[in-house]
């Protein structure tokens, strides 16, 4: 998930997520298409490459949707 890239966000990533919806709904998309990703890469999964850069595509949306909401919410509790 979000552990590789900013692990030092993860206790805020939780935070955020417990108190918006939207956020955890995203969180738990990422981790699903992330799964998906990464079957299809190492071959145990087919899917035509044009629909896998939608994934990834998809994927790096969510992942700055939900970084966004974490940097805005470390703002307004003074993190």
């Amino acid at each position: 998930m979000f552990k590789e890239c900013c692990p030092e966000l993860i206790p805020v990533m939780e935070k955020v997520a417990a108190e918006n919806p939207h956020i955890a709904k995203l969180i738990e998309r990422h981790q699903e298409l992330n799964k998906l990703i990464d079957e299809v890469e190492a071959g145990r999964e087919h899917m035509e490459e044009l629909e896998l850069e939608k994934l990834k595509k998809e994927k790096l949306h969510i992942k700055d949707e939900v970084y966004a909401a974490v940097i805005e919410y470390k703002k307004e509790k003074g993190l």
